[in-house]
């Protein structure tokens, strides 16, 4: 089973650094890693000499949706994997992912849990986004419940539903994985086989206006949506949020 790796990035040669280091480490090895810089301006392009086997490509700042999706246009292989430059697989990540779909042959994306760290210390994940994976739509209607880090898919998927939308700075998980999951069965493999990082600059995770976003993503998902429950289901969880994001208003 061959793998690509596309890691966005934007400023964060060390931490690049760190993310590239731990695929060098894994026990089933990608075929290829991809890092598409996004207009960095701090030392990123020394990347390609740290680790010349890896392709690096360069792009003029567009955000991390134009970034991944340069990278899996230029991505050779079926199965992709997606690592954020600030993260880090843990050793046996991709081959625990690689085995699970060779016993699951139908099922064409998985993800894991992750391990979240601030100061050098794993904190508690708070409670609305701990993997369960009873219904994996469910819980991902209210919040992104799936790291980007974590996710390994089938190409096939992304030849339906499109690629990362470019229009959103942030949220585009929630909308990409939203889009799968409505209509593609995706196992969890619930052991944390990432470490996500927190506390550093040029994080786009937390803004205010998150929540707005989110209903824009909604509105557009239910008018596209095809399965009517689950359209009843995301016009459920969009009167929600507008009701909320009202009485904060007033």
């Amino acid at each position: 089973m061959n793998i690509s790796v596309i890691i966005p990035t934007y400023n964060r040669y060390t931490l690049l650094k760190r993310a590239i280091t731990s695929l060098y480490n894994q026990t089933y090895q990608p075929k290829e890693i991809i890092v598409v810089d996004d207009g960095a301006t701090d030392d990123t392009f020394q990347i390609k000499n740290d680790f010349p086997e890896i392709l690096y490509i360069y792009q003029a700042n567009r955000g991390v949706s134009a970034a991944r999706n340069v990278g899996i246009q230029k991505a050779s292989c079926k199965w992709i994997a997606f690592l954020d430059s600030d993260d880090e697989f843990h050793p046996q990540k991709l081959q625990k992912q690689v085995e699970f779909h060779k016993k699951n042959p139908a099922i064409l994306m998985s993800y894991t849990a992750e391990n979240w760290i601030r100061n050098g210390k794993e904190v508690k994940i708070p409670k609305k986004y701990r993997k369960i994976g009873k219904d994996i739509f469910l819980e991902n209607l209210s919040y992104c419940n799936i790291a980007p880090s974590s996710v390994f898919l089938h190409r096939k998927i992304l030849d339906d539903v499109g690629l990362f939308d470019e229009n959103l700075e942030v949220c585009e998980d929630y909308d990409m994985w939203l889009r799968i999951v409505q209509k593609y069965e995706v196992g969890l493999i619930n052991e944390k086989l990432i470490n996500k990082y927190a506390g550093h600059d040029e994080q786009l995770g937390f803004r205010k206006d998150m929540d707005e976003i989110r209903i824009d993503i909604l509105e557009k998902l239910v008018n596209n949506c095809a399965i009517s429950h689950k359209g009843d289901l995301m016009q459920r969880e969009l009167n929600e949020k507008k009701s909320i994001i009202n009485k904060k208003y007033l």
